[in-house]
């Protein structure tokens, strides 16, 4: 397992990931102040930071732009409903994700474990041609498999097939009669059954199907898929 630093003035915060993570198996680092965070990475062979944004003295911004000069280990920030702003701040200076408070401790566990992969993954082999990925989602081609999180997720055909077309084309945008028409070679589009194979895709891809953070809809023209979550 990991060696996490847990970041936050709020000692009850602290403390509760403490328990999450540690049920996880993983070693736990604690730290109060942006400058604690900055010493505890020097000092420890950290593979993962989770550190609140809003703190006194070194705020966490602050503290992670240090951390990056030295350590490229995933950082995710815990944040408020109200600081969007130094949330996107955040992703821009080398955040990886972020947490809004208050939180699940089922995505905590869940978005940890998604990053931990990443970052185990970054001095792999090459990747096969025929895998590929959007975030913590896996499609391999080739075994005809679909991982969450490293974990297998099993789909329909059709769902898989829609998944494919989207996983292969990052950004691009698909609409309802276009994805009927590559899915079943019928030229005519039914917008609510591919709206249903979303829907289920969603449900049994991301964290919180209500927000999808890699499945996304473009009102008014189509479905697309993105690499990294936004």
């Amino acid at each position: 397992m990991a060696c996490v630093l847990i970041c936050d003035d709020e000692r009850d915060i602290v403390n509760a990931l403490k328990i999450y993570l540690s049920a996880e198996g993983h070693k736990i680092v604690e730290a109060f102040d942006g400058e604690q965070a900055i010493r505890a990475v020097r000092e420890n062979d950290i593979q993962l930071v989770l550190m609140d944004i809003m703190m006194p003295q070194t705020d966490g911004i602050t503290a992670m732009v240090e951390i990056r000069k030295m350590s490229n280990v995933p950082v995710i920030l815990l944040t408020a409903k109200s600081e969007d702003t130094d949330k996107v701040l955040g992703l821009d200076l080398g955040a990886d994700d972020y947490i809004t408070k208050p939180f699940n401790p089922a995505e905590v566990i869940a978005r940890v474990r998604s990053q931990l992969l990443r970052y185990t993954r970054l001095g792999a082999a090459v990747e096969n041609e025929n895998t590929f990925r959007a975030g913590n989602i896996e499609l391999n081609d080739e075994a005809k498999t679909v991982t969450r999180d490293g974990e297998e997720v099993a789909l329909t055909p059709t769902e898989y097939e829609l998944l494919k077309i989207l996983i292969k084309n990052p950004d691009k945008v698909f609409s309802s009669p276009q994805l009927y028409e590559m899915l079943s070679g019928s030229s005519y589009g039914n917008e609510n059954s591919i709206a249903v194979h979303i829907r289920h895709l969603r449900e049994k891809l991301e964290i919180n199907p209500n927000e999808p953070q890699f499945i996304k809809v473009v009102w008014g023209q189509g479905y697309k898929i993105v690499k990294d979550r936004r």
